[in-house]
């Protein structure tokens, strides 16, 4: 019995220290199990602002690349459309072309005259004509020598395309009275007219602005007797221009 209890003391102590080397083993084995792993952790949350730090340079030229592909495609259409826009514009612009060498070279030729047979009392000093609305001849001359009585001069002689057209005249006379009539000489008078006409392809249109008295020299308002009226032939493109009367 004496003898047993050292042993047992010691089979004790043996196994407290069997026991303790078995935890600080067990702690050790932990301990070197933990510490790679956390070593990994950290060696992940070390790198992984280094992954990002790297990557962000490169998203960058990607963006910018996306952007200017977006941007060039943009370029691109409007190109597209001012390619289209200029072929219309040459279309229309060949068009007129072949519109206006077709209405010199095969369409119509005016010739247009003003011809005064207004009486001693009214003297032309301005003449204006517009075709179509364009002013084709305008002239003025206070002197009274414009244009004389019986004669004519000439606005117009040139192609014009064929159709229906629109000539407008505005003559202004000044009174040349005499004797009874002599307080004439202080008044102007205009007269306006219009007249609308057919110019046929190939063919020469001849129109005459005349200008005339109309009703009774003693009994109508001197105001209301200056006159405007057309007369209009048509003739052949070969047929030479009409002749001035005399």
């Amino acid at each position: 019995m004496h003898q047993g209890v050292p042993v047992r003391a010691h089979t004790r102590l043996g196994d407290t220290s069997i026991w303790r080397a078995a935890v600080l083993a067990a702690v050790a084995l932990v301990g070197g199990l933990e510490l790679p792993a956390q070593g990994a952790e950290e060696a992940k949350a070390s790198s992984a602002p280094m992954v990002q730090g790297g990557d962000a340079p490169a998203a960058e030229p990607q963006a910018a690349a996306g952007s200017y592909t977006i941007r060039l495609r943009e370029l691109e259409r409007r190109v597209d459309e001012l390619k289209e826009q200029i072929f219309r514009s040459k279309a229309r612009l060949n068009l007129l072309k072949e519109t206006v060498l077709h209405g010199i070279v095969a369409g119509a030729r005016a010739v247009i005259l003003h011809r005064n047979e207004m009486g001693a009392l009214y003297v032309p000093i301005r003449i204006v004509y517009a075709l179509d609305g364009a002013e084709i001849f305008s002239k003025s001359d206070e002197s009274g020598k414009l244009l004389e009585r019986g004669k004519e001069l000439e606005v117009f002689n040139g192609s014009i395309p064929p159709g229906n057209h629109t000539l407008s005249v505005m003559v202004v006379y000044q009174g040349n009275g005499f004797g009874v009539f002599s307080y004439l000489k202080g008044y102007k008078f205009t007269v306006r007219g219009s007249h609308t006409f057919t110019a046929p392809e190939g063919k020469v249109t001849t129109i005459r602005g005349v200008g005339y008295e109309k009703g009774n020299p003693l009994t109508t308002d001197p105001a209301q007797r200056p006159e405007l009226e057309f007369r209009t032939t048509v003739g052949s493109e070969h047929q030479s221009p009409p002749k001035r009367a005399k």
